[in-house]
């Protein structure tokens, strides 16, 4: 846990460099959103962002991408964001730092990767096939490699034992080094990467990671305790307006949803970001309430504890602050 505070203190003297893909209306409530990667699996973010739905709650939200939990993390405590989406791993290993970053609103409730083999296996895959593998899983201390070693470990399977669990490629590293290196069997992506990667023959999905694993809070909305008193009803507005995206997709095919998806991913076509959000809807992906529950919270430590990354557990009132999420489903 130390060792994962340490990282996120660096961070924080380069975060101002990370921030990409800046975009945002000139009028409202400024919001600064700092998002740990770019992926369609946060559908409804994207969705409030172009069908205008932070405008209509007048908020103006910047977005920019972190590349990573850990230097989302390092974006709320320096000041250069307001909310964070990110893991809430993020949150657990800055519990216990001054005005820490708290949860107020959770946005998936599995993970959202895809287990993607070199082989054309999806008939037959099991996961005790991985035995004597090589598996890309993730960043070490983050939630998606955390997840996949669970899983492995849930089946004997163990690292430099029976199998290697390499987590030592960067998250947006993992897709070229599977291609490029023969001696990677399987590596874990998520959409629209796996399907466009399944499409072009360069892989094939076999498995779904959030299905295997259960559900857990993957995502969440988090900002500081100070900005969270002092900013309650701008962030009861911004929480509202992610919810009025999820709902917009609940009633609409996956073709429409791709076509207010589209402006966040240029360079993707509409019909993978619908294969996605097919995809997502298949796994039951998005939280139907942003209330965030503590059997989950629990769940996720439980994660965090078998990768060796949690020293000791923190309480869930510490870290959570349901009451705005709960006023957004009461109304």
């Amino acid at each position: 846990m130390k060792k994962i505070a340490a990282a996120m203190l660096a961070a924080m003297l380069a975060v101002s460099a990370l921030a990409v893909g800046l975009t945002g209306c000139s009028d409202g409530t400024r919001v600064d959103l700092c998002e740990v990667t770019h992926s369609v699996f946060y559908a409804p973010l994207y969705v409030a962002l172009n069908n205008g739905y932070f405008e209509e709650a007048g908020l103006d939200v910047r977005l920019t991408n972190a590349g990573g939990t850990d230097k989302v993390t390092a974006a709320l405590v320096s000041g250069s964001a307001d909310i964070g989406l990110m893991g809430p791993e993020g949150v657990i290993y800055a519990s216990e730092m001054n005005d820490a970053p708290v949860v107020f609103g959770q946005l998936t409730k599995r993970d959202g990767s895809f287990l993607v083999s070199k082989k054309d296996e999806a008939d037959t895959f099991e996961w005790s096939d991985l035995e004597g593998k090589h598996v890309l899983a993730g960043r070490v201390g983050g939630v998606p490699a955390m997840t996949m070693q669970y899983i492995m470990n849930g089946y004997g399977l163990y690292d430099g034992v029976n199998c290697t669990i390499n987590t030592e490629v960067a998250f947006n590293m993992m897709g070229s080094v599977f291609e490029a290196d023969d001696s990677v069997d399987y590596t874990t992506l998520f959409e629209p990467t796996a399907s466009e990667f399944e499409a072009t023959g360069r892989g094939y999905i076999v498995a779904s990671v959030g299905e295997e694993s259960g559900e857990v809070p993957y995502t969440a909305f988090a900002a500081l305790g100070s900005y969270l008193e002092k900013e309650r009803e701008t962030a009861k507005a911004f929480l509202g307006a992610v919810r009025r995206g999820y709902e917009f997709m609940c009633e609409s095919t996956p073709a429409e949803v791709a076509k207010s998806l589209a402006p966040s991913f240029d360079g993707t076509s509409e019909e993978s970001l619908a294969i996605a959000v097919e995809s997502y809807l298949a796994i039951d992906a998005w939280c139907s309430t942003p209330v965030m529950t503590e059997e989950s919270l629990v769940r996720l430590q439980e994660i965090m504890e078998n990768a060796g990354e949690l020293e000791e557990r923190v309480s869930f009132d510490d870290i959570v602050d349901n009451s705005i999420a709960e006023e957004i489903i009461k109304q």
